[in-house]
């Protein structure tokens, strides 16, 4: 008992930092941009006081990008946090396994089959693309299952299949972009390397459900994740159902990885990083873990994305190459270590 009480103060003095961090990351992407807006003139604007452009600024291009950054960081790390958990694989992440690949796929396909522009997605299309990344996520989760599935899934096998399902994905991809013309084919390559720029705030409301539906879902599985991380011989034991739980949180993280991708593109490795960097603060029960993963995420994401709109403005570098700089570094000390 005394344990739980240290650890649940140890998770609320985190979590505590971690939205202080994120707060302040938060006003400093207000403040910082091509067009810059002094501290004083962002609060004036956001209580309505502020000139028609800096409004415009603030409203229809900044507040929707930072919102995006923080849902999709939040979902993808406990996407990531669930993957590793149910497959007893500590490199697994959306990003690597194939299910970002999967559902990039997906939404490619749709783009090319029925809107034919990558830059005139209608409004309908917004909220139809998270079921259709949906759809080629769980694809690519039942082939990366399948495959690797030799009495029982062994993490190396999981992982090396999940590259390869990748590389599938991304072939046919690169298939349907060629058939593009040169603009879109340039749009879908920056998409597809993770890019929230030229958000919306009808994004947003398409990702919003995802997020508020499933991460809390995530989180009341905890004791179940707990439990599945005995092995599945002790928890037959104490009585859990371990293939239908074990199904149905790989679904909450297919859902959660492919909702990400339909609004922001293949953005790898924040599922990786963030769980790994959350129990080291945390400890590995999921009941205070998932909740700083998913802060965790969401400051990753955001701290990536102003680098890449500000280190080289007014050009701007795709958040997913800024996060990829450091999961792919952390990938091979992972793979090193193992």
């Amino acid at each position: 008992m005394k344990t739980r009480t240290v650890g649940t103060k140890r998770m609320l003095i985190v979590a505590s930092i971690l939205i202080t961090v994120i707060i302040g990351t938060f006003l400093l992407n207000l403040n910082l941009g091509v067009v810059s807006i002094s501290p004083i003139n962002v609060l004036k604007t956001l209580f309505g006081q502020g000139s028609e452009q800096e409004s415009m600024v603030l409203f229809h291009f900044r507040l929707p990008r930072i919102v995006i950054a923080i849902l999709i960081g939040a979902a993808m790390a406990i996407s990531g946090a669930i993957l590793q958990s149910v497959t007893h694989n500590e490199l697994a992440d959306p990003g690597i396994i194939g299910i970002n690949a999967g559902a990039g796929f997906a939404v490619v396909l749709y783009i090319y089959l029925f809107q034919n522009n990558m830059a005139e997605v209608s409004s309908l299309s917004v909220f139809l693309l998270p079921l259709t990344a949906l759809s080629g996520a769980l694809v690519a989760a039942l082939l990366v299952y399948l495959i690797s599935w030799k009495n029982g899934i062994t993490p190396i096998r999981l992982i090396l299949v999940g590259i390869g399902i990748n590389s599938a994905f991304a072939a046919l991809i690169i298939m349907f972009q060629l058939k593009m013309d040169p603009n879109d084919f340039t749009r879908a390559t920056v998409w597809l390397s993770g890019d929230i720029s030229g958000i919306d705030w009808t994004y947003v409301l398409a990702l919003l459900p995802w997020v508020l539906i499933l991460i809390p879902l995530a989180m009341y599985q905890s004791n179940v994740l707990n439990t599945l991380q005995l092995g599945d011989d002790i928890a037959k034991g104490l009585g859990t159902n371990v293939e239908r739980h074990r199904l149905f949180l790989l679904l909450i993280a297919v859902a959660l990885a492919g909702a990400s991708v339909a609004v922001g593109g293949g953005i790898a490795f924040v599922g990786l990083v963030t769980p790994h960097l959350s129990k080291k603060l945390i400890g590995p029960n999921h009941i205070l873990f998932l909740p700083i993963t998913a802060l965790m995420g969401a400051l990753l994401l955001l701290v990536s994305d102003t680098i890449g709109r500000n280190i080289l403005a007014p050009s701007e570098i795709p958040v997913g190459l800024v996060v990829s700089l450091v999961g792919g570094s952390y990938f091979i000390y992972l793979l090193m270590k193992s």
